[in-house]
């Protein structure tokens, strides 16, 4: 390797942090490291096998996203959001994602939106005959609803939004859900895509929105010390 082409100290620590990134992510969104626990950088390194230079650029992300946040001479903390800061990204939420739907029906390919319908079966199979079952994390119905919008930007909003309503809701997590109603919601709305009614579909996903939101917040309330 020559001089010219050989990585250097900070192209290697952006490519650990690139690679690090995903990781603690994931480890917040679910629920290995939860709600207010603070970042011990040392055990972080030692099990992720990194040193803590990628790791601190790592974090740094993650506070971007919103994710984490440093208190002044505590630490960093995984963020804890309130029902009013959750009813936020919720109501940003919809704007976004109604307008998938709308740009979903006047442009996706009749075979994409079929393909959402085939992936609601599945789905379907998978929760079998419990009906106090948990609706499947994957696949994601609303992920690809609003990739059938084919606008990046609109969809790199949304994951980020997203984020941030998954950690919000971490504490209902392992609540009873209302799996067959939502499976039946998802599949009115890809009836109204189908249809190419774009405002029905809107207006569907946006009761059913209002519908998951009401319940977290049920959850979130009933959780706080009286």
């Amino acid at each position: 390797m020559t001089e010219q082409t050989r990585p250097t100290k900070l192209g290697r620590l952006a490519t650990y942090a690139d690679r690090t990134l995903p990781v603690l992510r994931e480890m917040i969104l679910d629920g290995k490291l939860p709600p207010g626990e603070r970042l011990n950088e040392v055990h972080l390194s030692q099990a992720l096998g990194i040193s803590r230079g990628p790791l601190r650029e790592a974090i740094n992300r993650l506070a971007v996203e919103g994710l984490v946040e440093a208190v002044t001479h505590r630490g960093v903390y995984v963020r804890s959001f309130s029902a009013r800061e959750l009813s936020d990204f919720y109501e940003l939420r919809v704007a976004l994602e109604t307008h998938a739907a709308r740009l979903a029906a006047r442009y996706a390919p009749q075979e994409r939106i079929d393909e959402l319908s085939h992936m609601l079966d599945e789905t379907e199979q998978a929760m079998g005959n419990d009906a106090a079952g948990a609706y499947p994390a994957s696949p994601d119905f609303h992920a690809r609803l609003s990739r059938l919008a084919a606008n990046p930007p609109l969809l790199q909003s949304l994951t980020e939004v997203g984020r941030k309503i998954q950690l919000a809701r971490a504490r209902s997590a392992h609540q009873p859900q209302r799996a067959r109603v939502a499976l039946d919601e998802h599949r009115a709305i890809t009836a109204a895509l189908s249809a190419r009614d774009g405002e029905h579909a809107a207006a569907l996903l946006e009761a059913h929105l209002t519908s998951s939101l009401n319940n977290a917040l049920a959850v979130l309330r009933a959780a706080e010390p009286k």
